[in-house]
């Protein structure tokens, strides 16, 4: 049986393959105890240009993990909270926010990934409950939805939760071919283990079938004036995505981080998450160094509020300076 705390519940193996493609339990904070991140501001969400791009960050919630050893293969718990304590967040517990980005130009609204869909989380979801509308963003007029990978936390908001009918039906969804490939092969659900197998289930059951996604290959223009980066080791085929606009340029970055205080601070630290990690490290590192030679602005999904900036060098990793938002 599942152990129930007053903080939290554990969820079995199977719920969590199901929610991140892992083996192992996770343990969610209860809506009672979830706190809103400190970061998040009472809008919910940020806006600000590149060139001629209108861009807006939108907070979805956030996943309070409890500390785990195996959550950072080669660092222990106690440099985890270290480095959550430099960095001026909580040391109680791993504070996991999801922050999706919008773009606008020419009348075209394209989002990348979708939120969770309030499906992973108690205190996540509000993407769709509040912070889109509050944001002015008309969720019918989204034109484009641009995924960086199929981790739960990224696409469960494109498919409702009893019935996986899109939630975005009118909208295109573009998907990076190589992730789109490895999900939706017919023999991969019988070469997972079982705690891995349902969040395959449902991939092959939406995405795999809809007629509205469309694959985008490696450095392909997914759409006018966005460029895909492939940044496989997350995920077999995460990618980033890249907008230009004069000598201005934003980079949609996905998961090639997670928490800036742990993850950006050390490039080096690999997560549980990271199906390769030293493919990770090394597409990590590589887009970082671009990123601080080129003075690009790269948005992260787990970044908190404003959920962008410019990178710095810092030591022997390198720091976030977040944007100046409305």
């Amino acid at each position: 049986m599942n152990s129930i705390s007053r903080r939290g519940f554990v969820v079995s193996a199977a719920a969590a393959g199901a929610a991140f493609g892992l083996d192992g339990p996770l343990e969610f904070v209860s809506a009672a105890n979830a706190q809103r991140a400190p970061d998040a501001g009472a809008k919910g969400f940020a806006k600000f240009k590149v060139g001629d791009w209108n861009v807006t960050t939108i907070y979805d919630g956030i996943w309070e993990k409890a500390h785990d050893p195996g959550f950072i293969k080669n660092a222990s718990v106690d440099e985890t909270k270290a480095a959550l304590k430099a960095g001026g967040l909580t040391e109680e517990h791993v504070p996991i926010t999801f922050t999706v980005t919008v773009v606008e130009k020419d009348g075209q609204t394209i989002m990348f990934d979708s939120g969770t869909g309030g499906q992973l989380s108690p205190k996540a979801g509000l993407l769709a409950k509040e912070n889109l509308q509050a944001a002015g963003i008309d969720a019918a007029k989204i034109s484009k939805i641009v995924v960086t990978h199929y981790h739960p936390d990224h696409i469960f908001g494109l498919m409702a939760k009893d019935t996986n009918a899109q939630v975005f039906p009118n909208a295109e969804i573009l998907v990076p071919e190589a992730e789109h490939k490895y999900w939706s092969a017919p023999d991969l659900i019988e070469k997972l283990p079982e705690a891995r197998r349902g969040a395959a289930k449902r991939i092959q059951a939406t995405l795999s079938t809809w007629k509205n996604v469309k694959p985008v290959a490696d450095s392909a223009e997914a759409a006018p004036g966005i460029k895909s980066l492939n940044t496989n080791g997350h995920t077999p085929g995460h990618t980033a995505y890249e907008l230009a606009s004069g000598n201005a340029k934003l980079i949609v970055t996905g998961d090639l981080t997670n928490i800036p205080a742990i993850f950006v601070k050390n490039p080096g630290w690999h997560a549980v998450f990271d199906a390769d990690a030293a493919l990770a490290e090394k597409n990590r590192r590589a887009l970082f160094e671009r990123a601080v030679a080129e003075g690009a602005i790269l948005t992260g999904y787990h970044w908190g509020m404003p959920g962008a900036g410019t990178i710095k060098k810092d030591g022997n990793g390198y720091a976030l300076v977040p944007v100046t938002a409305s």
